[in-house]
Parts: C-alpha cells; structure tokens; sequence
C-alpha cells in the first residue's frame, strides 16, 4: 500500500478534553479505523520555541512524545479532518510511504 507516515509531537502534560494529547490522538485514530499507531517517549528536546522538554526524576510531565502511524492516503485526510475540527495545533511530519506486511498469513 501507498500512504504517510505521519508523527506528532507533543509533550506529556499536553491536554485536549482532559486527556493527555497523546492517549487522544491515539484513541481518535483507533476510532477512525486507523490499523495501528505508536507513542514513544523520548528523554529530552526542544520546540519551536527554543525551550527545552525533558523528563526528569522529579517531573515526568515535559516529557517529549511522539506518536506515528502509517496511513492511507485517505486515513491521513480523516484524521488531520480530525484535528482540524477538533481545534487541536500540534506539529506534526509527514512523508509519503508503501507499507504493508513481509508475507501473507
């Protein structure tokens, strides 16, 4: 299949409706159908901005997250449809993809 692979960056303490941004953005493309999508933290970055995210022992809530997904052409319309509806601004990349499976079941 052809599509994108598309990663959000936010971080920990980021909401949207009370939910962590992340756990919403995953559960928004769940519902669209989307097959699978992956959050990972990371230990440290910086934004836009300039100004540094990290996790730390004392404070795990700048943590720098990142959720990617492959998706449709049409999937990736859907979801940013999504976003866009739900007023939500996050940076996000996206690069043109084929994905699939290495054989059958």
């Amino acid at each position: 299949m052809e599509g994108y692979l598309v990663t959000f960056f936010t971080q920990q303490n980021r909401t949207h409706d009370d939910m962590p941004l992340g756990d919403w953005i995953v559960r928004e493309a769940k519902q669209l159908g989307v097959r699978g999508a992956t959050m990972t933290s990371g230990r440290t970055g910086f934004g836009h901005d300039g100004r540094f995210h990290s996790e730390s022992y004392f404070d795990l809530e700048d943590t720098p997250l990142q959720v990617t997904m492959a998706l449709t052409f049409d999937e990736c319309d859907k979801l940013m449809a999504r976003l866009r509806e739900s007023q939500v601004r996050i940076f996000f990349t996206r690069s043109r993809i084929q994905f699939g499976f290495t054989c059958e079941d």
